[in-house]
């Protein structure tokens, strides 16, 4: 089962996460189709989409819009406290040649743009963050992100590691962040440890659990807090649906009777179809 741990090393100045993703992602490839650079690219936004969620509180949630100019088009991943992520790529089949170092070119999918982080904190404005795209390999914005959004000096990585026949082998990440107090020769000695690493596929597709990989890290001073179930989970229903109809308005839904003698909404999160009939679209209509 995919979960992922919260953790304290340095006395407490250290606060790190870290998370196994492979059937989180393994869903959001099924759902969506979607092909290995742009399954790598969702992967990795929802794989550290998972972890923000787990640093909300209550029915505190977010979502993270990655719009950049590359052939996936806009990533869109919403995650929640409650270990529930759900997620798409505007366009899911996109695989492109490995990039100079072997890997997959994440960077050339998604492109130049901005990163957006909006979190439903339950205050009257939701908050809002963004900065610009400074690499597109998703872990290198997102450690950018939380320096300048954030104030919080942190370590982002996240991997996809996808099989020849388009499934997942191995997903997961962790953030680490640096407290105020923490030593300049702690801080050297941590930044070296996450260097050494080859990568956090590498380690998770050996079978390392997310407390070895931040075992690895903080060579085992580690104080672990909790850990969390995480799983693809998409809040749509039909209710909601029918809510999204209401707020077109009468002219719109009466234009699909007389056009399509109904309506078929799919779901962008889950693929879900949702169906009215005429007489479905009649009754919405009564009670405007």
């Amino acid at each position: 089962n995919d979960y992922l741990v919260k953790a304290l090393a340095f006395d407490g100045k250290v606060r790190a996460y870290a998370i196994k993703s492979t059937e989180l992602v393994s869903k959001l490839q099924q759902s969506h189709d979607t092909w290995p650079t742009a399954s790598a690219a969702l992967g990795r936004a929802a794989t550290i989409g998972a972890m923000m969620g787990a640093m909300l509180k209550g029915d505190e949630k977010l979502t993270i819009l990655i719009k950049g100019d590359g052939p996936i088009g806009q990533i869109v991943v919403d995650a929640n406290a409650k270990g529930e992520v759900r997620g798409y790529v505007t366009n899911p089949v996109v695989d492109l040649p490995a990039n100079e170092l072997g890997k997959l070119d994440v960077a050339s999918a998604v492109g130049e743009g901005y990163l957006y982080v909006i979190k439903d904190l339950g205050l009257k404005e939701p908050y809002r963050g963004s900065v610009p795209l400074i690499s597109g390999e998703l872990g290198e914005d997102f450690t950018y992100y939380f320096a300048y959004s954030e104030q919080t000096p942190s370590s982002v990585a996240a991997g996809v590691l996808v099989n020849p026949d388009y499934s997942i082998r191995a997903a997961g990440g962790f953030i680490v962040q640096i407290m105020p107090g923490l030593e300049e020769n702690d801080i050297s000695m941590i930044e070296a440890s996450i260097r050494n690493i080859s990568s956090v596929t590498s380690l998770i597709d050996q079978g390392m659990s997310p407390e070895q990989i931040l075992e690895t890290i903080f060579a085992e001073k580690v104080e672990f807090l909790e850990s969390m179930n995480i799983q693809f989970k998409c809040s749509c229903s039909h209710n909601r649906i029918e809510q999204m109809l209401i707020s077109l308005g009468k002219e719109e839904i009466k234009d699909m009777i007389e056009k399509e003698n109904g309506a078929e909404v799919v779901c962008q999160f889950c693929n879900t179809k949702y169906y009215f009939n005429k007489e479905d679209l009649l009754q919405i209509i009564s009670t405007l």
